[in-house]
């Protein structure tokens, strides 16, 4: 069986929610951050311009301060990953929008960080089936509002929980 296959076989929790702009998308990305560690891989799609660099950016602003690290946080749109260190937790910011060849990714080193760092990965389609089972996938959607934007989240079922509880509460409270 494919690793393609065995993710779409298998059962994944999913929790929906809108964000009514970009603040409020900062704002989950910053209220979720302490359940993050290494190995965890988060995989965000959506179209272009849909959140999910601004979810990443924020995530990774708010690991950084909770150190008193202050650092520019640029998209990896050009340089494909961008790296962090937050106290002893590397961050993987990539966007694999330009990549060319799934051969790549190996070549980054992405598929060794999804074993020791945090990982954010943008386009996540150009994985070509390389990501972990136990990702987390954020979908962006885009909203008839140009400034909301609607969020899917999943994982498979008994992975992710903390995630799921978290983001049951920010949809209740939407």
């Amino acid at each position: 069986m494919t690793l393609q296959a065995a993710i779409s076989n298998q059962k994944r929790w999913s929790v929906e929610l809108t964000l009514t702009d970009a603040d409020k998308t900062a704002e989950l990305a910053h209220n979720l951050r302490s359940g993050f560690a290494a190995g965890d891989v988060v995989l965000l799609s959506g179209p272009i311009g849909a959140g999910k660099s601004c979810f990443a950016r924020a995530l990774i602003h708010g690991l950084l301060a909770d150190h008193d690290a202050v650092e520019d946080i640029p998209s990896p749109t050009f340089t494909l990953v961008q790296t962090y260190l937050a106290g002893d937790l590397e961050i993987w910011h990539s966007d694999l929008y330009r990549l060319t060849s799934v051969d790549e990714v190996a070549e980054l080193g992405l598929l060794d960080a999804f074993e020791t760092a945090l990982c954010l990965v943008e386009w996540p389609d150009r994985l070509n089936g390389e990501a972990p089972i136990s990702a987390l996938s954020l979908d962006f959607g885009l909203c008839d509002d140009a400034d909301w934007r609607h969020l899917t989240a999943s994982a498979p079922t008994g992975t992710w929980n903390w995630m799921q509880t978290a983001l049951s509460k920010a949809a209740a409270n939407v």
